[in-house]
């Protein structure tokens, strides 16, 4: 009976998991060959041996990749479940424990508070989601993935970079999926840029408010925030504005207008709006669909779409960050 049972499950597993199987070989030939190039590139094999040795293969990594929600959420599905009234609340609670710190930071950086407490709610939900898993497996599976290997690649070697140098902890490496630490979701390239030690104590701990929201804000001041711009206005239109006008893609906006030229187009939403005749800003429709959400954008709309490529994603930080605004 045991034998039986014994060949039925080594049948049941072969028929179920020949990718897996195949996944898991192949992996182990990359992550093999990768070791070489870690060390080629300067790499000390202590680094190697503690961190790549405990590497795996996570199929559930290249599931998500394949359908994030800022990609397939509709637009006002995605703004409603993250820019909320609760939301709100935790950022003034916060605030109030914190204000010293943050005003500080705002004022050094130059970096409003509310875009700040924005972004760490819908990263983070304010540090409770920083995420579970193995970083430098899920950097290893992006990276021996074909889809994006070439940006992960150069993520996990600065990564291993960092922890050669002592900078970052290989035991707190825990995070998003995408191999993003900490508070903020700091990607290896953008902890190696703009990651700061803001309190002195020769560490940097990103899963601690005062380096964290220190390093956030250094980021978005370093790529130029502009604490004088809003981000966007919602608007309409006719069906008149011709398609080359429509940014349906957050890799490349383009057609930048001057707002008396997108008043001229007949755009609705303007006549209240103290904005300058000059100003420029480009027009977006996140859904790609003429019937939904749309907004006229401009320079600050762009700096968080540096930190997330996502249409969605950028609006919705923004929403959230006027929402908080109006509350502390």
């Amino acid at each position: 009976m045991k034998k039986l049972v014994k060949k039925l499950l080594l049948v049941f597993l072969l028929l179920l998991t020949p990718a897996h199987s195949e996944n898991n070989l192949d992996f182990d030939l990359w992550l093999k060959n990768f070791k070489v190039i870690a060390l080629n590139e300067g790499i000390s094999s202590d680094t190697i041996r503690l961190t790549l040795d405990k590497a795996r293969f996570l199929e559930n990594v290249i599931k998500y990749d394949r359908k994030q929600p800022e990609f397939f959420e509709k637009t006002l599905d995605y703004i409603s479940k993250r820019a909320t009234i609760d939301k709100v609340k935790k950022a003034k609670i916060i605030y109030k424990k914190n204000n010293l710190l943050i005003n500080d930071i705002e004022s050094k950086f130059k970096v409003k508070k509310e875009i700040l407490l924005a972004l760490w709610s819908i990263e983070t939900n304010f540090g409770k989601h920083v995420g579970k898993m193995d970083i430098i497996s899920s950097l290893a599976t992006l990276s021996f993935d074909k889809r994006r290997s070439a940006f992960f690649t150069k993520e996990l070697l600065i990564l291993l970079n960092l922890i050669d140098k002592n900078l970052i902890n290989p035991n707190t490496l825990y995070g998003s999926w995408a191999g993003a630490y900490g508070y903020f979701q700091f990607m290896p390239s953008s902890i190696n840029q703009y990651a700061i030690d803001y309190d002195k104590n020769n560490k940097i701990e990103l899963k601690e408010i005062n380096d964290s929201m220190a390093s956030a804000a250094n980021y978005l001041n370093k790529i130029g925030w502009n604490n004088n711009e809003i981000c966007f206005i919602k608007v309409d239109f006719d069906n008149n504005i011709p398609k080359k006008f429509l940014n349906t893609s957050a890799r490349n906006i383009k057609n930048y207008l001057k707002i008396k030229k997108w008043k001229k187009m007949k755009i609705k939403g303007l006549d209240n709006i103290n904005l300058k005749d000059n100003k420029k800003a480009a027009l977006i429709i996140p859904d790609g669909d003429i019937n939904s959400p749309k907004y006229l954008v401009f320079h600050n709309y762009e700096k968080i779409l540096k930190w997330n490529r996502s249409l969605r994603f950028a609006i919705t930080v923004c929403t959230l960050a006027d929402m908080i605004k109006n509350e502390i």
